[in-house]
């Protein structure tokens, strides 16, 4: 213990933790590194929830849309003296963020973008407008009210939810008739030209100041129930480079987001989306050697951070996810 940095209990929280078994172990890997007293907590709304399984602590919670949501977090960091939270889930970026001042009052950080960035990202209306003024490029964007849907537009197209996740809702639709039947059946649609190519989810790392510290392409082979269950780190240098300028364009960005694009034979790039929050498939990032937890608590804590973070990782390592399950006796929960 005389090794250990002097600090008591240094605790954070990843909240609505869910399946992230992967994301709290690197969290855990990262303390034990860094030689910091302290637990890696997590909570959840259920109590099967499979990361509360492994996590130091775990807590079950109300669910994000109660009233009661942020006095219960709030009372829940002080008596167990949680420092930082780290949200993982869209619905509760928002909320948290829009009470970040309530929380930095009794001391508690959030690794939560801005409000105004939480809220162009979660629509994707919003996103394709920032893309626009950021001149970032991105697929065409049709207005669902204006367009002549049946004599002007270039089919295949893209419909998705303006505010889905997970590709929840997502459809290319081939002809005139596919289009009527599924604006029918989605919620508040936006539609897209669609776009052929090879797509890469890229893990972006940028400092509590909003300086961007790391972009980890990953190519997407394979995907299941809209999360990657097949991937592989790219050194592509013009992703990097665009990720780079998108991510500077965020006002009050802050920890890791996730951002989707779509790179055709030509060598043409199209951003699709980006997700203020660690994505799913963020581990393989970090079995390459992108070790954003470690790097966060580095910058929280005020501790030397490691050098040139963008060079760190290795090109071309594969993830090839399968089911794992995690036994236990109900009577211990």
């Amino acid at each position: 213990m005389a090794n250990l940095i002097k600090m008591n209990n240094v605790n954070i929280l990843i909240s609505s933790a869910g399946r992230r078994v992967s994301l709290i172990r690197l969290f855990q890997r990262a303390y034990k590194d860094l030689k910091i007293i302290g637990g890696v907590f997590a909570s959840d709304m259920s109590k099967y929830a499979p990361a509360l399984q492994v996590a130091d602590k775990s807590f079950v919670v109300p669910g994000v849309n109660e009233n009661f949501f942020i006095e219960f977090m709030v009372s829940l960091c002080l008596k167990n003296k949680i420092k930082l939270i780290i949200p993982t889930i869209d619905t509760e970026l928002n909320i948290l963020s829009a009470s970040e001042e309530i929380f930095e009052a009794n001391g508690i950080s959030l690794l939560v973008c801005s409000n105004e960035a939480n809220n162009i990202f979660l629509d994707k209306n919003s996103t394709q407008k920032f893309f626009q003024e950021k001149q970032i490029p991105s697929p065409k964007l049709y207005d669902i009210e204006t367009f002549d849907i049946e004599n002007k537009v270039k089919y295949p197209l893209i419909l998705k939810p303006a505010k889905g996740h997970s590709s929840i809702g997502v459809t290319k639709v081939d002809n005139y008739n596919e289009l009527m039947f599924f604006l029918q059946h989605l919620d508040k649609p936006i539609i897209q030209e669609f776009i052929e190519g090879e797509e890469f989810t890229i893990d972006v790392l940028i400092g509590m100041n909003g300086e961007v510290k790391c972009a980890v392409p990953r190519l997407r082979i394979e995907t299941r129930a809209g999360e990657v269950s097949k991937a592989m780190t790219v050194n592509d240098l013009s992703i990097i480079k665009w990720c780079y300028k998108l991510a500077s364009s965020v006002k009050l960005a802050k920890g890791c987001i996730t951002i989707q694009c779509i790179k055709k034979g030509d060598g043409e790039i199209f951003f699709i989306e980006v997700n203020p929050r660690f994505g799913g498939g963020y581990p393989l990032s970090a079995e390459a050697g992108a070790d954003f937890p470690k790097w966060i608590l580095q910058m929280f804590l005020g501790l030397t951070q490691d050098q040139n973070m963008q060079d760190s990782w290795d090109h071309e390592i594969l993830m090839l996810r399968y089911d794992q399950g995690l036994f236990i006796n109900k009577n211990s929960m």
